[in-house]
């Protein structure tokens, strides 16, 4: 593997263990997306429905990172001293609850029938 692509790894792996130890919302989220994999594959879900809880678990913590990523450059460039630096504050993080509550309801769409069958 050429260096320069060992070094691109290296720091992505920097960047998901500096966004995991400083962000509890991501570790959470995380927590959350390991439980509906780990949902997933227990019970009989079709492949695409694997799939897409795959894909809206990652797009959960991608938002989280991007959320994370803004608040930080917020901080850097006018460090609570604009009243727009609290708005993209605020608009990120209805981002990551907008997919998160997306995510839910798909989720429950996907899993209560599943839960509803093995009770009955």
């Amino acid at each position: 593997m050429p260096i320069r692509i060992l070094r691109s790894f290296m720091s992505a792996g920097r960047g998901l263990k500096q966004i995991f130890v400083s962000e509890p919302n991501f570790r959470l989220q995380l927590l959350v997306g390991l439980i509906v994999l780990a949902l997933s594959w227990y019970f009989p879900l079709k492949n695409w429905e694997r799939i897409l809880m795959i894909l809206l678990a990652v797009a959960v913590l991608v938002m989280e990172i991007l959320n994370t990523t803004f608040e930080y450059l917020s901080d850097l460039l006018k460090p609570r001293l604009h009243h727009y630096v609290r708005t993209i504050k605020d608009i990120m993080a209805g981002a990551v609850l907008l997919t998160s509550v997306g995510a839910a309801i798909v989720g429950l769409m996907i899993f209560v029938p599943y839960f509803i069958q093995i009770t009955k």
